[in-house]
């Protein structure tokens, strides 16, 4: 199975020249290590952020420069700071072409959960709620499972839905999922060494397995 930084290197290869993009908490913040040097690439963070680079050495931190999660960032050369509701009009303007969000559930039909769990006190849905509602390509980075075993991969989602219909392709540490029109988890690429029949037995909702899943290059 792939660890979170495999994860965040395999999306980082789904994304195009030119592109502003937003990130998410938790894996998706790794996706900035992983940008190839020949592309030119933009990521946005709600707080107020544009231009973030990759996570900084523990010499070269400042304090004053976070990422929405709390992380401390860098940034990269014509990177510009604002406020949380400049951040926000670009998300609800339709000038952010890509979100990478972790995700709790997401459904065949392509819903989202990713705010609240079935215990304990949250600060409530936060910038997931707009990123879902714009035009932003949607992609998910989340384990598989939760880590009593179940599938985060289910027919319908169980905790407080954050978004319907909206997510475009699904990464995990077992694979590669696509959302089909008429609902259906697509499987496009399995991890090294990760069987369909385990993909099979951990994935609750509907899932389609059409000819021949190429496995994804190694990592090593």
């Amino acid at each position: 199975m792939l660890s979170k930084s495999q994860i965040a290197r395999r999306i980082a290869k789904e994304i195009k020249n030119g592109q502003y993009i937003n990130l998410g908490i938790g894996i998706p913040t790794l996706v900035a290590n992983y940008i190839p040097d020949h592309l030119q690439v933009v990521f946005q963070s709600e707080n107020g952020l544009l231009g973030i680079g990759p996570f900084p050495k523990a010499s070269d931190t400042d304090p004053d420069l976070v990422n929405a999660g709390k992380e401390t960032i860098s940034m990269v050369k014509g990177s510009s700071l604002f406020d949380s509701a400049e951040a926000f009009a670009m998300i609800r303007g339709g000038h952010i072409d890509m979100a990478i969000l972790g995700a709790l559930e997401v459904s065949e039909n392509g819903d989202i959960s990713n705010w609240k769990i079935s215990s304990g006190l949250v600060k409530g849905v936060g910038g997931a709620l707009d990123l879902v509602a714009s035009e932003a390509r949607l992609l998910v980075a989340m384990h598989h499972c939760h880590k009593d075993g179940s599938s985060k991969l289910l027919k319908e989602c169980k905790l407080p839905v954050t978004g319907v219909k909206c997510v475009h392709k699904i990464f995990t540490d077992l694979g590669i999922f696509g959302i089909l029109p008429e609902g259906g988890f697509k499987l496009l690429e399995r991890a090294p060494g990760v069987s369909l029949d385990e993909i099979r037995s951990k994935t609750e909702g509907k899932l389609v397995i059409k000819g021949e899943i190429p496995e994804m290059e190694s990592f090593d």
